[in-house]
């Protein structure tokens, strides 16, 4: 659906800008668009490769694994009725983690694991588990020690101190978790009562 609402979009507005006369400024933009676009991407690729090496070393020096143990009293206390050492809990941490790190590109396998693995403890449902939709919530409020492409983002247009917006991100990251966390277990509580 989305693509559709894209492109007509687009469509209106090239139709637009040849009736009114400014199909010239069009084919200038789309070009210095596709040349930023291509610019940024190289910019992130690089961040995230530089980034998701520093991940794999610290999987493969067990870094994560003791991170994954830390997070272990959070996981148990937002997932309840989740079994402390199955699948679901360690990818639920893995995306976490690499959350924190700023690592979306990471966090996004791991987080779609999370959700098969959720899905087969609920029993291959079509209704979303309440465990499904706990980890959504944190998954989306996505507390951030690092923001890896925000600051990529600043860095690219020049900002002279693009890591400044770590400690804004990190209360607005901070926030948005804590107020995901009390849904949950507000949204626990009222279900144990009903």
């Amino acid at each position: 659906m989305l693509d559709i609402l894209w492109a007509v979009m687009i469509l209106a507005g090239i139709v637009y800008a040849a009736f009114g006369g400014t199909m010239e400024a069009v084919s200038e933009g789309i070009w210095a668009s596709a040349s930023e676009a291509v610019s940024l991407c190289l910019t992130l690729a690089g961040t995230l490769t530089v980034w998701s090496g520093l991940m794999k070393i610290a999987q493969e020096s067990g870094l994560i694994e003791k991170w994954q143990r830390g997070l272990r009293p959070l996981i148990r206390f937002l997932f309840p009725a989740l079994p402390p050492d199955s699948e679901a809990a360690a990818y639920i941490s893995a995306n976490v983690i690499a959350n924190m790190l700023g690592l979306g590109g990471a966090a996004t396998p791991a987080g779609l694991k999370a959700m098969k693995a959720l899905e087969r403890e609920a029993g291959e449902s079509n209704i979303a588990s309440d465990e499904m939709c706990n980890f959504l919530i944190l998954n989306i409020s996505s507390l951030q020690l690092i923001p890896v492409n925000m600051i990529a983002y600043r860095a690219q247009y020049g900002s002279v101190t693009p890591s400044w917006v770590i400690v804004p991100g990190l209360l607005a990251t901070a926030g948005s978790t804590l107020a995901g966390i009390l849904f949950i277990k507000m949204t626990q509580a009222w279900r144990s009562a009903r």
